[in-house]
């Protein structure tokens, strides 16, 4: 899905939000596990919405990596200590979200399963964490409290598990399963909160870059993001999100590349054009949103949802197991409950 991941990019009234990424383990995305979410800064004090929580690319499809998909919709919750004059830090909050999500059964596949989703989110004293798919995050840099423009760096641990199971296609299974990949990176972006509709609205710009360090596709991936998030309401929130996955030579050999053994195994066409060069390897569209059951997006229960549209780029697209046994557009679509803490 940042990732469409999807499942779900949280947010905050004024929040960043990659598509759906909430749902997150849906990992909605994660992107080539680059593609990762966008938080949101802190709002301003004001009409009651001030830090409203961050909002979304990529739940853990059976280890499928949904790194790409952007940031979620979860909003930090309204605390006693929100109205402190001496708090220097944004507030500590912790949000989680649950929910189902309909995924390809492997980037390019034209097969489809639903999956469970579930995300984790939070910060303390200003370090904000959180789990997207099957990645863990920590921003090192300290988030102060009302301040509008935000600068984000840390590191990323990322599980990858394209094709390591839940293949449909008896042609892709043939080729054999493909081995857990372990990659660490790291993030940095920038958002700013009061951009055009008002001062919650917010606008993001986030780039992941990931490293294999398992000795599996032995390359990297990394993925830019750009999204804009606003609320409509104390109650509702909608956020959009655009990026591009970008692979390394050793990806593409990997996961899309077909030499004569395969080739015998599967019935499917040699094929070497994905390992030839790095390259883009998708193209992802997000939507998300969440609407406030308790009726303020910072606290007690919210109904959250997204949809991410990608396309795979012409040399992954080319490779037989998606232009003659999958398909190279690819969506992703998923719907749960969070609660702010």
């Amino acid at each position: 899905m940042p990732t469409l991941t999807p499942l779900f990019r949280p947010v905050r009234p004024k929040c960043s939000f990659s598509l759906l990424a909430a749902l997150a383990f849906i990992g909605f995305t994660a992107a080539p596990a680059a593609a990762e979410e966008a938080a949101v800064p802190a709002a301003r004090i004001a009409n009651g919405f001030e830090e409203l929580a961050p909002g979304a690319e990529q739940p853990a499809q059976y280890m499928q990596d949904v790194s790409d998909i952007d940031d979620d919709i979860l909003l930090p919750a309204a605390r006693d200590d929100d109205d402190d004059p001496d708090r220097k830090w944004s507030r500590n909050y912790i949000s989680v979200a649950a929910g189902v999500l309909s995924t390809p059964s492997y980037n390019g596949s034209d097969e489809r399963r639903i999956l469970p989703a579930f995300y984790v989110r939070g910060r303390y004293d200003g370090y904000s964490f959180s789990t997207r798919g099957t990645n863990f995050q920590v921003d090192l840099i300290r988030h102060r409290r009302g301040q509008t423009t935000d600068y984000k760096f840390g590191p990323i641990i990322n599980l990858r598990g394209d094709r390591t199971s839940g293949i449909k296609d008896p042609q892709v299974e043939a080729l054999g399963e493909k081995k857990l990949a372990v990659e660490v990176g790291f993030f940095t972006g920038v958002t700013h909160t009061g951009v055009i509709t008002s001062d919650y609205d917010q606008i993001g710009f986030r780039f992941v870059a990931l490293k294999d360090v398992s000795g599996r596709h032995g390359s990297w991936a990394a993925s830019p993001t750009i999204d804009y998030g606003t609320p409509l309401s104390k109650r509702a929130y909608l956020g959009v999100s655009a990026s591009v996955n970008f692979y390394g030579k050793g990806f593409g050999r990997y996961y899309y590349d077909i030499d004569a053994l395969g080739s015998a195994a599967s019935g499917l066409p040699v094929y070497t054009g994905a390992g030839r060069k790095a390259t883009a390897g998708k193209y992802t569209l997000g939507l998300a949103g969440a609407y406030a059951l308790s009726g303020d997006l910072r606290k007690g229960f919210v109904l959250i949802g997204g949809a991410q549209y990608a396309r795979m780029g012409s040399r992954y697209a080319d490779s037989p197991i998606i232009k003659d046994v999958g398909s190279a557009n690819q969506w992703l679509l998923g719907g749960g409950l969070a609660y702010q803490f």
